[in-house]
């Protein structure tokens, strides 16, 4: 793999969501609704919420880009959830509020090459740990949070259109 992970910029906000609209369906548990699904696409991420993730001082969006064609993205969140601190061990923590890598990439140490970049700088930018939210339902992606070193600390609600879902609240700390 000749990809770079590398700071998302504005320029890269059409190709951010043009990944998102493949691959957050995905991680959605299987009895979602399509326009539900649409929905968060078209008012979460959506090109013009990428240009704006990538403009806010508290949110770090890395890209994993080969060649000029993103294969994953990351979005980190550098600001406290009052509705997860009080489950959270390692104070400050940063969220990590969106992995996602394209499907042709999946089982290629592409993930795994994003995680490490997002530690690292979760890290360098002085937090004790991460956290982030999953849906209880995806097993995959549980497996792949707990091989990172992170582990169920609660739980939390994401409401997906009409739809309540209930995600984990999971924990690395550094330093673990």
């Amino acid at each position: 793999m000749n990809d770079v992970v590398r700071m998302a910029t504005a320029v890269d906000a059409g190709q951010l969501a043009e990944l998102a609209a493949v691959t957050f369906p995905l991680a959605c548990p299987p009895g979602s609704a399509p326009e539900d699904i649409q929905a968060h696409l078209a008012t979460t991420l959506s090109a013009e919420n990428f240009a704006a993730y990538v403009a806010d001082p508290e949110i770090a969006v890395l890209a994993l880009d080969e060649g000029g064609t993103l294969r994953g993205y990351t979005m980190l969140v550098d600001r406290p959830d009052p509705d997860v601190a009080s489950a959270l061990a390692a104070l400050p923590s940063m969220e990590l509020s969106k992995c996602y890598v394209h499907p042709e990439y999946h089982g290629q140490g592409a993930a795994a090459q994003l995680m490490e970049a997002s530690l690292e700088y979760a890290r360098l930018a002085g937090a004790s740990g991460m956290w982030l939210g999953v849906n209880s339902q995806n097993a995959r992606a549980i497996r792949f949070y707990e091989k990172c070193g992170f582990r169920k600390v609660g739980t939390k609600s994401f409401r997906l259109g009409t739809a309540v879902e209930h995600d984990f609240v999971m924990e690395h700390r550094f330093g673990d």
